[in-house]
């Protein structure tokens, strides 16, 4: 296993990662909501907050087959994944490695209901409109962080209105 493998822990000094996770979205009562899984509280990064699904695309490994496979891993589900919106950086302070995130469009092939939660990386999770991301948001994770940021971005996508640049 290199230091860049699916443990999110293992030591990976001054290096890059490439990372993945899914804007899994669907309609309720015509209302789009995005699925967020909330983080273990044994995890060492973001512990207990709430964030999009997906994790590190090993070397050499198609992005999309990597998300897929990080997907069944976390969630127990087979899910579609759609275009890439939305890639941002971050420092990983545990790992001491910075990576690039992708997040891709997304939907649950399997039902909702039959998610199976792996409990080493998730506890629960909800369905968020993007005027109840405030209730997804702690202290350890702000509306302003990126991966926020990525959210608001998708909801903009699918609603249709104007992008910022």
């Amino acid at each position: 296993m290199t230091a860049l493998s699916g443990d999110s822990e293992a030591p990976a000094s001054n290096q890059q990662a490439i990372t993945a996770c899914a804007f899994i979205h669907q309609e309720f009562d015509g209302t789009p909501k995005v699925f967020l899984p909330k983080r273990a509280d044994s995890k060492k990064l973001f512990p207990g907050v709430f964030e999009l699904p997906g994790g590190h695309i090993e070397f050499g490994e198609d992005p999309v087959s990597g998300l897929k496979r990080e997907l069944d891993e976390e969630l127990g589900a087979d899910i579609a994944i759609g275009d890439p919106f939305y890639v941002f950086t971050y420092s990983n302070p545990v790992k001491g490695s910075h990576s690039i995130e992708v997040v891709y469009f997304a939907k649950f092939i399997s039902r909702p209901e039959d998610i199976k939660l792996n409990p080493e990386d998730h506890s629960d999770y909800g369905w968020f409109a993007e005027n109840e991301l405030e209730k997804a948001a702690s202290s350890n994770k702000s509306l302003d962080n990126l991966e926020f940021q990525a959210m608001f971005k998708g909801f903009a996508l699918l609603k249709g209105r104007p992008l910022k640049f």
